[in-house]
């Protein structure tokens, strides 16, 4: 039997108080396997500071042409970029969203393709539900996922994509932002319900809150990300309201009823995130999206995974698998809690990709002992 000593919220110590309050980013990063990167995307420039061009030339007493030139320096190096007429930035840089990891080029490489084999009925129900969506979303989206002929390699990408064994680089981003679209609302929900709870019953939430939050706002980040490359028409934006609009009121009833059976289908998606984004990265590294192989990775996603400078496309989707990956280890091992009074093992630190991308989930045994690890290396016990 588990003790209650580190699960339950109610009676973990650490200084006094329970595991779910959660340290600053910064102390988070000390004790993380794969902190936040620390240094700044904007080089020169203090990460926090924002910079104000017109203070900066005022005060340095330059010409109009020297002010010109700071001006064109400062905007470049700058966290904020203003707009010609307006003290509103167009666009923000650097520690401007919640945390997530930042993965080594070793942690990108160590995601597998996964399935945890459904072990009770509600399990089976959440399985069954995702391979139903699947197969529904692959059937109006023309996607066929096909094996490839042996001799594929001979044969000219338009044939393999007329016949349905690969999709072009338009295809591709539709599916993309489609699914993108709808995978930050489950975070959202949870985070949205136990928040209220917690409000409701006075007490701490022990440190869901704050990953579900994450979790949200990371797949918010991929679309955000793939929306550079191409703005959705009036159709597929009214496609993704209605698809949205059913699926937040029809999990947040569900998550209501059953908080573990959720956790238990989003992992279920994820699992199928990661397939998908798998058979992207095989079919860029094969040549058969030529319209991607030497894009640059937008600007927004260098800020955001800490890339460098010339990462292309193939960067990106090695990065958003790893975060799919993520998901998929948190949200099965979620469904392995008791949500009412079970710590959240990820609130201080998560595992790095070696983990999380070979293992499917955390055993509540093992959740605990990650938990214990937790309190060590903070030198509480």
């Amino acid at each position: 039997m588990l003790s209650s000593t580190v699960l339950r919220s109610t009676t973990v110590p650490l200084s006094g108080r329970p595991i779910a309050i959660l340290l600053g980013r910064a102390s988070c990063a000390a004790i993380s396997r794969r902190p936040l990167a620390t240094r700044s995307i904007s080089s020169g420039v203090p990460r926090h500071t924002l910079v104000s061009t017109h203070t900066a030339s005022k005060a340095s007493g330059a010409s109009h042409k020297d002010a010109d030139s700071v001006k064109a320096s400062e905007k470049e190096d700058a966290l904020t970029t203003p707009g010609p007429t307006s003290t509103v930035p167009t666009m923000v840089r650097g520690d401007w969203v919640l945390f997530h990891p930042v993965y080594s080029s070793e942690e990108l490489k160590a995601v597998e393709v996964l399935h945890r084999k459904p072990k009770t009925f509600a399990d089976k129900i959440a399985a069954g539900l995702v391979a139903l969506s699947r197969k529904t979303f692959d059937l109006v989206s023309g996607y066929k996922h096909k094996e490839l002929p042996p001799d594929y390699k001979q044969w000219p990408i338009e044939k393999l994509r007329k016949e349905g064994y690969i999709l072009d680089d338009r295809a591709w981003l539709r599916r993309i932002l489609f699914l993108e679209s709808i995978a930050g609302v489950p975070g959202m929900v949870a985070a949205t319900l136990r928040h209220l709870q917690s409000l409701r019953l006075m007490r701490r939430d022990s440190g869901w809150i704050h990953t579900c939050l994450e979790e949200a706002e990371n797949e918010r980040m991929h679309l955000m990300t793939f929306m550079t490359l191409r703005k959705p028409s009036l159709p597929f934006r009214a496609m993704v309201l209605g698809a949205q609009g059913v699926f937040y009121n029809l999990f947040f009833l569900a998550y209501i009823v059953s908080p573990k059976s959720c956790h238990r289908f989003v992992g279920y998606l994820e699992e199928e995130a990661v397939v998908t984004y798998t058979k992207c990265i095989k079919d860029l590294e094969d040549g058969l999206i030529p319209e991607w192989e030497n894009m640059p990775a937008p600007e927004i996603s260098i800020d955001y995974w800490r890339l460098p400078a010339d990462a292309k496309m193939i960067d990106i989707i090695y990065a958003v698998r790893s975060d799919e990956s993520t998901h998929r280890f948190v949200n099965h091992s979620f469904a392995n809690l008791n949500p009412g009074e079970d710590v959240n093992p990820f609130a201080l630190r998560e595992p790095d990709m070696h983990t999380k991308g070979k293992k499917i989930e955390f055993k509540r045994d093992e959740s605990e002992a990650y938990i214990e690890e937790s309190h060590r290396l903070l030198g509480k016990k």
